[in-house]
């Protein structure tokens, strides 16, 4: 018997094949949940929720735009019925200094990040407060915590903190209504999302400073969000998991 049987998740920008997303799509499914990988890029999502079984849906999702987001859990809940999980994890990075951030920079990482975390959440409030039931996970980062150094820039680490003051205060605010919202910080995570900007002597430094000595993976995360998602975290709201291989120890 599976952690999430019977459970029903979204999980944004999940299409990534070697992304945070798409690994805990994977470990939802092994554990019995029904998923819908939601990505900019229909053809995509389609696929990777293919790759996990005929039952998964993939859905193109812009969490930019509130009103994609609205008509994407509307076509889930008319398709499932009910939805128990989201997982915010569409992000984006870029590596800039402070005075290399431009408006167009600061505009789609708080955009993506940030105003996507926001949309989603929103667009399944009210579906979760009716059911008194829901959990809700968000990804942040250890860039949020100790101010970037490790791949993204500054703009990067004010989004990710924002996803912490927003998990927060939903989860201040959802608790009544038995809706739990937490987020993850992963530390340097081995994924597709530094777009192949990361150079070997980058990496060598970022292991430097991890005490357990290697890069995180996919589904060292994966494994924390599904903690966060199922009945195990019964009594945990508005925490901050971190999953850094002990970079944060201090």
């Amino acid at each position: 018997m599976g952690l999430l049987e019977g459970k029903f998740a979204i999980i944004t920008g999940a299409a990534s094949k070697n992304g945070l997303g798409k690994a805990t799509a994977k470990l939802f499914s092994e554990q019995g949940a029904t998923v819908a990988i939601l990505d900019l890029d229909l053809q995509a999502a389609q696929t990777a929720a293919a790759d996990l079984g005929s039952q998964h849906i993939g859905l193109a999702c812009d969490v930019t735009d509130k009103a994609s987001c609205l008509s994407a859990v509307k076509t889930l809940i008319e398709t499932w019925g009910q939805v128990d999980i989201l997982v915010n994890n569409a992000g984006i990075t870029q590596p800039l200094k402070m005075l290399e951030i431009e408006p167009k920079n600061y505009d789609v990482v708080l955009d993506v990040n940030l105003r996507g975390t926001l949309y989603m959440t929103q667009a399944l409030i009210p579906h979760m407060r009716e059911r008194k039931s829901g959990s809700i996970v968000n990804i942040s980062s250890v860039s949020a915590q100790r101010g970037g150094g490790i791949f993204g820039g500054p703009h990067y680490s004010a989004a990710k903190a924002g996803v912490l003051g927003l998990t927060k205060a939903s989860a201040r605010e959802l608790a009544p209504d038995n809706v739990r919202v937490n987020a993850v910080c992963p530390g340097f995570i081995a994924t597709d999302i530094t777009g192949g900007l990361l150079t070997p002597e980058m990496l060598e430094s970022i292991v430097a400073g991890i005490p357990m000595a290697r890069a995180g993976e996919a589904k060292d995360v994966a494994g924390c969000c599904l903690f966060l998602a199922s009945d195990l975290s019964a009594y945990v709201t508005g925490s901050e998991v971190d999953v850094n291989g002990g970079s944060l120890i201090h």
